[in-house]
């Protein structure tokens, strides 16, 4: 073991005050099913998108960003930074209507959108597909980020570290709820970003490095340095580069990033005091998600190459760990290892709150779906408060024990992410139309998600026979255009949602546009006329001026790092620009 009596400290006082954020919200969260899962919908904007920052701040999250930067650079996290743009347009378009709805979950949408026994269908069975199968996967990878660090760190087997890790995380999200992992996520978010900065520090401090000057001019890792892909390979930038921001922002269906909002995005979006409060989190998320955080992490897994040049360097450092998941993720728990006590302890249990974080968000996340949208919806309409209280600290239990046993399968974090990438692949454009569109139907998504859920078992098991398959961008884009077809198809062909439905959704949740002028006129002949403006405009001028600040400012750190001075002012005073003219266009949005 690494860890002495200093480093334990650290751990040992994060769980307890992790454990007693969760005793003290205890009787509140076990009100009811709303204070469990949406915290009353009472929760301050700072506080949420802390909270969603904290969330995709997983244990993997590090890993993923070095197995990245270590096979394609500091331009291949391109793959992510494209949903950025997912991003905005929650924030400006997607927020307030979500907020609207009054839901308590995303799936609950599906019987306020669309009707009859398809509507149910597809809430009961999306919510199982995603609240259990999609959840699993998702914990699984992190958890898999968990096995990694405590085969490097402690030195434990797989089992043991799923076993310790996932008792603790288990217990304290059955006992806050929602609540306790809000207030747990700020501490968790501190611990974690302040973890992230001293392994960034100490590993610039290594001899081999040698400083931040020497390593931004070390030969090892000449042309991995660019936030550009080079136009020199087509087929690397097709696929890291061209098609993240040409098909997959808004095709693919990505936890964190679904377009339109969604998952525990959405969960809370509907925690939120009010719509201000929700689109206030969601915009505070994307700019730390995007701009504030990545570059920690990229620093280290450039200074990796210099340390551990390939994967048979990392073999050779750490012989007690099983060869099948040593992979080029695994360089950035090889990197902590460098760490003084003391510092040590404090990054391991920084990775601690990370891993927690995120397994209490998909935990809660996932038991909403099957309390809310399955057992109370379809096996027990009538279950008390507390039972349904009762069935998500159990269903709660459960993920967290077949997350752990599927982790035992997986080898790296990228394999997952593009797993799910490939799953969703064709479903998000339906998802950012149907707010706007009143002829999308339940059949148009059940289509979708089963065309999608084939083709990606299709190449899978294509590959699994032997064959030589298409490189993975290739895969995606034909999945999102067989999906695609499919839905568009099952849309025109089949019966729309009936217009009671229709015009009770239109009314509450106000999307407005042309794609419910049908509505807006039959509500004028009966008298009813509905004040909707029509914000797309402004809206869409937002989501731009979003996107160019965190890229400005994304571009604008990763130039002051390399002392590109004039490319680093440039990019400056485009972000400063930018908020000027995107703080004038909210202004007209508030105002309309």
């Amino acid at each position: 073991m690494l860890l002495n009596f200093y480093d334990w400290i650290f751990m040992v006082a994060f769980f307890l005050l992790s454990l007693a954020i969760g005793i003290a919200v205890t009787r509140r969260a076990g009100k009811n099913s709303e204070e469990f899962f949406v915290s009353g919908r009472s929760m301050p904007w700072w506080l949420l998108g802390i909270s969603m920052v904290a969330t995709t701040f997983s244990t993997d999250t590090p890993n993923l960003v070095t197995d990245i930067v270590r096979n394609y650079g500091v331009a291949g996290n391109w793959v992510w930074f494209a949903f950025l743009i997912t991003g905005m347009t929650t924030v400006f378009i997607y927020a307030r209507m979500w907020k609207k709805s009054g839901v308590l979950t995303d799936i609950e949408f599906y019987e306020l959108r669309y009707s009859g026994k398809t509507a149910a269908f597809l809430r009961g069975f999306r919510a199982l597909y995603l609240g259990i199968l999609f959840n699993i996967v998702i914990m699984a990878s992190v958890s898999l980020a968990a096995i990694k660090i405590g085969g490097v760190l402690l030195g434990i087997s797989p089992q043991t570290t799923i076993l310790i890790a996932g008792s603790i995380v288990v217990l304290y999200s059955m006992l806050g709820g929602l609540t306790g992992v809000l207030i747990t996520d700020f501490f968790q978010f501190i611990i974690a970003m302040t973890g992230a900065f001293v392994v960034a520090i100490y590993a610039l401090k290594l001899p081999q490095v040698g400083g931040l000057a020497r390593l931004v001019s070390s030969p090892q890792i000449s042309g991995r340095l660019s936030l550009l892909p080079s136009f020199s390979d087509p087929e690397t930038l097709m696929a890291i580069f061209i098609i993240p921001l040409a098909v997959q922002w808004w095709a693919a269906w990505y936890p964190g990033a679904e377009p339109g909002g969604g998952g525990y995005i959405a969960q809370r979006i509907f925690a939120a005091k009010n719509e201000d409060h929700a689109i206030g989190a969601t915009f505070l998320f994307n700019i730390t998600h995007y701009a504030l955080r990545p570059w920690p992490w990229m620093i280290v897994a450039l200074a990796s190459l210099i340390v551990f040049p390939d994967l048979e360097s990392l073999r050779r450092a750490f012989p007690g760990v099983a060869p099948s998941i040593i992979r080029h993720d695994m360089a950035y728990p090889a990197m902590i290892t460098f760490l003084p006590h003391g510092w040590l302890g404090l990054v391991v249990t920084s990775l601690v709150a990370a891993y927690m974080s995120t397994i209490s968000t998909h935990l809660n996340w996932g038991a909403s779906y099957i309390v809310n949208d399955f057992y109370r919806r379809f096996i027990k309409p009538e279950a008390s408060e507390k039972e349904l209280v009762l069935v998500g600290r159990i269903s709660t239990f459960f993920l967290m024990l077949f997350a752990g046993i599927f982790a035992l399968f997986l080898s790296n974090a990228l394999q997952a992410f593009r797993l799910i990438l490939q799953i969703g692949a064709g479903t998000g454009l339906l998802f950012l139309l149907r707010w706007f569109w009143w002829r999308i139907n339940a059949i148009s998504e059940i289509v979708a998600m089963t065309v999608s859920f084939l083709v990606a078992a299709f190449f899978s098991v294509y590959r699994k026979m032997g064959f030589a398959g298409l490189p993975s961008w290739e895969e995606f884009v034909i999945g999102v255009a067989i999906t695609t077809v499919f839905w568009v198809g099952a849309t025109l062909i089949t019966r729309p949602t009936d217009e009671e439905t229709l015009l009770k959704f239109y009314k509450k949740v106000k999307p407005g546009g042309p794609g419910w002028k049908k509505f807006a006129e039959i509500l004028s002949k009966k008298g009813e006329v509905i004040d909707i403006s029509w914000n797309l405009p402004y809206q869409l001028l937002s989501v731009f001026l979003g996107c160019v600040i965190v890229y400005s400012v994304l571009f604008s750190v990763g130039y002051w790092i390399k002392g590109q001075t004039a490319y680093a002012v440039i990019s400056t005073l485009t972000a400063l620009t930018s908020s000027i003219g995107l703080f004038l266009a909210w202004k007209k949005l508030r105002l309309s």
